[in-house]
């Protein structure tokens, strides 16, 4: 069965954006190409127990086992060393991909106290991009009374869109809540 959002790109979303930037071959039009969820670790990337609870929660959020991400150079000013465990990450494409941006647009940005929009100017330049939540509790996944330590991710949302207008245009199309900007 295919996700939501995937079945509402292909419907609504491709021909509006082809009438709308003049599009003339179909493949042109911008999508989704993947999204990526970073959680760094910090200080506690040493903890077993702590990387363990990290990486269930993360796996529950994303519905696939983060991959850890180890330091290639140490530093000693941050007590940092080769090979330490700094973060976790998980790549997501297609299907998973659409159901994952479903839930965060209509479950976990809503959960977001005194949400007001998210920036709409957070785009790298070439189409793609990039936010972040405080804690993972948002999710609905997350039990917020088994959770002992909050922890905050990334999240990037990379597109095919050649500029940052195309990119914005398709994930407001698909959902994204961004705050409108003033004049």
């Amino acid at each position: 069965m295919a996700a939501r959002l995937a079945e509402k790109y292909k419907a609504e979303i491709v021909p509006a954006l082809i009438e709308e930037f003049a599009f003339v071959n179909p493949m042109a039009v911008p999508r989704l190409e993947k999204v990526v969820i970073t959680m760094g670790l910090g200080q506690f990337g040493r903890e077993a127990a702590r990387l363990e609870t990290a990486m269930k929660e993360l796996g529950m959020i994303a519905g696939q086992k983060p991959v850890v991400c180890k330091a290639r150079v140490s530093i000693s000013n941050f007590k940092l060393r080769a090979g330490m465990n700094v973060g976790l990450k998980v790549t997501l494409r297609r299907q998973q991909m659409y159901e994952f941006l479903d839930r965060l647009m209509m479950l976990a940005i809503p959960r977001v106290k005194d949400f007001r929009g998210l920036n709409p100017n957070a785009f790298d330049g070439r189409g793609n991009y990039n936010m972040g939540l405080s804690e993972q509790t948002l999710f609905p996944e997350i039990d917020p009374d088994k959770v002992q330590h909050t922890q905050g991710m990334n999240i990037a949302i990379a597109t095919t869109a050649g500029n940052d207008e195309q990119a914005r245009r398709l994930l407001a199309m698909l959902g994204m809540p961004f705050r409108s900007v003033q004049a």
